[in-house]
């Protein structure tokens, strides 16, 4: 019962660790890109720019995330299975 505990806490540990990513680092990748990497573009292009970027930045946060979940689980699942 215990066991099971610390891998439900370890679990909503992670989860809100990139749940925290995925809130603040595409938001701040927009904005920053948009205003100095993209900032000699019209308006309209760095607004097109910056949001790819934060598209992106999206994808890499859910790719981290099942990465590290699948491993995380797999870990577990061998754990249990050398009981």
């Amino acid at each position: 019962y215990f066991r099971n505990e610390g891998s439900l806490t370890s679990t909503l540990r992670t989860l809100l660790f990139f749940t925290a990513l995925m809130i603040t680092l595409p938001v701040g990748l927009y904005f920053s890109s948009k205003a100095y990497l993209f900032e000699g573009m019209s308006e309209r292009d760095s607004y097109f720019y910056a949001a790819i970027v934060a598209v992106v930045t999206v994808h890499v946060v859910l790719a981290l995330f099942v990465y590290v979940a699948w491993n995380e689980g797999s870990r577990q699942w061998r754990e249990g299975k050398q009981d």
